[in-house]
């Protein structure tokens, strides 16, 4: 059943509205509410290498960081089997009852997908929000999802390691939605900080980079994140990325293995303070990652933002996601940042301020609604 609908669920019924306010069911009094965020990420180098069509033949690489930009989750616990979910940002609110299958309608079905891989039978109601909108390029789907899940499972008295909520987040998004992706946003945003993370048909490692902190620091300094002004619907860019991978079309397996190789060069110039250079890498990766899909700035403003970037002082960039528009990361030393911003937002670029996390996915309990 579709539509705008009245409050009361008979079991078995389902409604969604296209309004965060029309079905919600929030808390009638003080109760203790359960939250959780998860950390965006921006992702350095070796992005592609994540899905299993590449690292199941010849290991894959990512470096990335998170950032502290997040998914939040709020839940209200109540007394019967509804749940009741919405969101802000996408617009959508959701009632029905945990006796019965939800339908998956494109309202908030990373929700319904994790409320029913958790088995949960109390119901409650949901609210989420996040800074950035899915297929901004900043793993926003898998960020909620991590929230999700650490909202729920907290509130099933269930506990998970960190590499079991973020193999959980994969199995969530990619196999039961059959979202297309990688596996990268999982782990990056469960996990948090700074971290080579490592793929291999054998499994997942996780390495934390070892930075001093006024690396970080400088490097915070040097970056600027700029909103391209459109996000990526469904473009088909891992589609894309896979056929060509299979096909071998235009070197592509070549320049994934250089991506490949380029995270490693970028966790060295890292580790021993050279941001000169992991900024000229950042270069070498951007147009290594449109060697591997030519697709990926089609009907976007990308390239002309990299190139004004790059005119005004910036030593590289790194196009976020797997393309199709959304976030673009800027190395610029800081006498040629003012120049840079200018231009871009000329161009119709727009920047957003950004520190980084390094905590990953949290969760807690509150008293204050």
């Amino acid at each position: 059943m579709g539509g705008d609908r009245d409050q009361g669920l008979k079991t078995g019924e389902y409604a969604v509205a296209k309004n965060p306010k029309t079905l919600w069911d929030g808390p009638a009094q003080t109760c203790e509410i359960i939250r959780a965020k998860a950390p965006l990420r921006v992702s350095f180098a070796g992005g592609g290498t994540d899905v299993p069509e590449y690292y199941e033949k010849y290991g894959g690489a990512v470096l990335s960081t998170t950032i502290n930009r997040f998914a939040y989750v709020s839940l209200y616990p109540r007394e019967d089997t509804t749940v009741c979910i919405r969101s802000m940002d996408l617009e959508y609110s959701v009632k029905y009852d945990l006796t019965s299958e939800p339908q998956y309608d494109g309202a908030l079905d990373i929700v319904k997908a994790t409320i029913k891989r958790l088995s949960l039978d109390r119901g409650f109601s949901l609210d989420i929000r996040s800074d950035a909108p899915a297929g901004s390029g900043l793993g926003g789907s898998s960020a909620l999802t991590a929230a999700i899940i650490g909202a729920l499972a907290h509130f099933a008295d269930v506990r998970y390691s960190s590499r079991e909520l973020a193999e959980l987040n994969y199995v969530i998004e990619r196999i039961d939605l059959s979202v297309p992706g990688g596996k990268q946003d999982q782990y990056a945003t469960t996990f948090g900080g700074f971290n080579v993370i490592q793929f291999a048909s054998a499994g997942v490692t996780v390495s934390p980079l070892r930075l001093d902190q006024s690396v970080i620091d400088d490097l915070e300094a040097h970056l600027l994140l700029c909103y391209s002004g459109g996000i990526r619907n469904d473009m088909n860019m891992i589609d894309r990325q896979v056929e060509r991978l299979r096909k071998n079309e235009g070197s592509t397996v070549g320049a994934m293995a250089r991506l490949q190789e380029i995270v490693w060069e970028m966790r060295e110039a890292l580790e021993r303070g050279d941001l000169f250079t992991f900024g000229e890498l950042l270069h070498v990766a951007y147009e290594k990652k449109k060697e591997m899909n030519p697709y990926i700035n089609d009907g976007t403003i990308a390239d002309a933002l990299y190139t004004e970037a790059m005119k005004h002082g910036a030593l590289g960039g790194k196009l976020l996601g797997a393309g199709g528009g959304g976030y673009l990361a800027f190395y610029v030393p800081t006498e040629h940042q003012h120049d840079v911003r200018a231009a871009l937002e000329k161009v119709g670029g727009s920047f957003v301020d950004f520190g980084f996390d390094h905590r990953g996915l949290r969760t807690w309990r509150s008293k204050s609604l």
